[in-house]
């Protein structure tokens, strides 16, 4: 049996109960996010995010 997980979906998930619990790390966990994607777009995603 294989489990494949996409990254996308957990970290907004993870994401998503963080920001319910805290309000105040909507900022950050923004700012985080678009940091992340921005390197993934310039340097690719390699096979990690696969």
């Amino acid at each position: 049996m294989n489990i494949n997980l996409a990254l996308a979906p957990l970290v907004s998930l993870i994401a998503g109960i963080l920001i319910l619990v805290m309000p105040r790390l909507l900022n950050f966990i923004v700012a985080i996010y678009l940091i992340v994607i921005g390197l993934i777009g310039l340097f690719g995603t390699g096979n990690f995010l696969r």
